[in-house]
């Protein structure tokens, strides 16, 4: 049987590309690069809430740190640094070689260092904290929204949420299982966007958190969001507007910059969806006739 220690040598521990010192001390050190702000974030998983008893460790370790990647991907930041805090009800090794493979293989594909966190026993939970880096004064906030500005949307919009109900559609449950972060679009909008945010718990939910920050409204276009194609129109509605863990972004622009973010275009494409409004943060959300549709609350940890 393993100790804590020896798991965190045998599964956690890799050469730090980035940092000072890694892995294996009581702190890691981290030097920021010239002229760069540092952009922190974290995100906690725990078993039987966001993801299902039995998860594929792979899936699992990828997603554990893809959603931290699409929190620095919403503020245009390069991903640095990240530390895993775990919760364990065994020392299975073979499940720790498994989950930290996939962690691993995502964390090479960006860069990213492992430079620390901590084990226990428990029920399942599995934390990252991640540090990444933006030129200063150029991350996107969600606090920069005009009047006037476009509404854009990255990739498509529901599928994460559509493959709780219907586990065979291959394409939605990757999403739901392997979200792809967005990190090269939200570096490329810097300067670009007004506004950002990442899609983690709901389109209308997460746009409102823009509205909020930023002191105005929107209207939206239903026909317009690019959605994962669901036969029950009711059912479509509600994981396109109100469906969590697609990781897209949402973001904001001046008309002015459209062509240019057209260019961007490719893989994820990119729609533009609506438009700013000056006035009361509120979404509207039109359907083809323009009347309203209305959106459900999106994912809340403390909803009853």
């Amino acid at each position: 049987m393993p100790s804590e220690f020896e798991i965190i040598r045998r599964y956690f521990s890799r050469p730090a590309r980035h940092a000072v010192l890694g892995v294996g001390d009581d702190a890691a050190l981290l030097a920021p690069s010239p002229g760069m702000e540092l952009a922190a974030a974290t995100d906690l998983l725990v078993g039987g809430r966001h993801f299902l008893p039995g998860a594929d460790p792979r899936l699992l370790g990828h997603k554990t740190l893809a959603v931290n990647l699409s929190d620095m991907a919403a503020m245009g930041a390069t991903p640095r640094w990240a530390m895993l805090a775990m919760a364990l009800e065994k020392d299975d090794e073979a499940w720790l070689a498994v989950f930290s493979a996939g962690f691993y293989a995502l964390a090479e594909r960006f860069g990213v260092d492992l430079v620390g966190g901590d084990t226990t026993r428990g029920p399942l939970a599995l934390c990252v904290a991640i540090l990444g880096e933006v030129p200063a004064g150029s991350a996107l906030r969600r606090d920069g929204a005009h009047a006037g500005d476009d509404v854009w949307v990255s990739g498509e919009l529901g599928g994460a949420a559509y493959a709780l109900t219907d586990p065979g559609d291959a394409a939605a449950a990757r999403r739901l299982h392997a979200p792809e972060p967005r990190v090269a679009l939200g570096e490329a909008l810097r300067g670009l966007a007004s506004a950002a945010i990442d899609v983690s718990d709901g389109f209308a939910q997460d746009l409102g958190h823009i509205l909020e920050s930023s002191r105005v409204g929107a209207e939206v276009r239903y026909a317009l969001l690019p959605r994962h194609r669901i036969a029950d129109p009711v059912l479509e509605r509600r994981c396109v507007l109100s469906g969590g863990d697609d990781y897209e972004l949402v973001f904001t622009a001046p008309p002015a910059q459209r062509a240019a973010i057209e260019r961007l275009a490719g893989e994820p494409k990119l729609t533009r969806v609506g438009t700013i409004l000056a006035g009361a943060a509120a979404l509207r959300v039109l359907d083809e006739r323009g009347a309203p549709i209305a959106a459900e609350r999106g994912y809340d940890h403390f909803a009853p």
